[in-house]
């Protein structure tokens, strides 16, 4: 679909800093079907990722057999933060609260030392939604650092 003339839209959404780096967050088509609301997955990433404490995130759906999926972040913080996972997830859940509204129902959010990402800088999502619910997942030949599957399925098992 050409949206102007030399651009080709590639569905994908994200964001330029101030350094003029451009990151490619989700696909505007990740959505996660919470009680029958369709949540746009980048929508909740995107006000995570604004509180401040945060440096890298990525959201799933996790199987609920009340709602369907609820929405579950896997979360890099940054370095010189001061308070406990517990605050940073409290703080982080009434941000999204307030910022997309009870609707998403986003409570949980696990903390890991960093997220797989593949040489392009993009999150494989697909593998990290199967890995949060217990499925068998493939990395991709492209993933930078496979070794960090291991780390966050580590990490699922304490929080979980």
């Amino acid at each position: 679909m050409l949206v102007t003339q030399g651009y080709y839209d590639t569905m994908d959404a994200g964001y330029m800093d101030e350094e003029g780096y451009i990151y490619v967050m989700s696909r505007v088509d990740d959505v996660i079907n919470v009680a029958g609301h369709r949540i746009s997955a980048g929508a909740i990433e995107e006000s995570v990722l604004s509180h401040g404490t945060v440096a890298d995130c990525a959201v799933v759906g996790k199987e609920d057999p009340l709602k369907g999926h609820v929405p579950l972040a896997l979360c890099v913080l940054k370095k010189d933060i001061s308070t406990t996972e517990e605050q940073v997830l409290e703080e982080i859940v009434k941000h999204v609260r307030q910022s997309i509204g009870p609707v998403a129902a986003f409570r949980k959010a696990v903390f890991v030392k960093q997220l797989p990402k593949t040489r392009s800088g993009k999150i494989p999502r697909s593998a990290l939604s199967a890995l949060v619910n217990g499925k068998p997942y493939k990395v991709s030949p492209t993933i930078e650092d496979p070794s960090i599957f291991g780390h966050i399925e580590e990490m699922l098992k304490q929080a979980l």
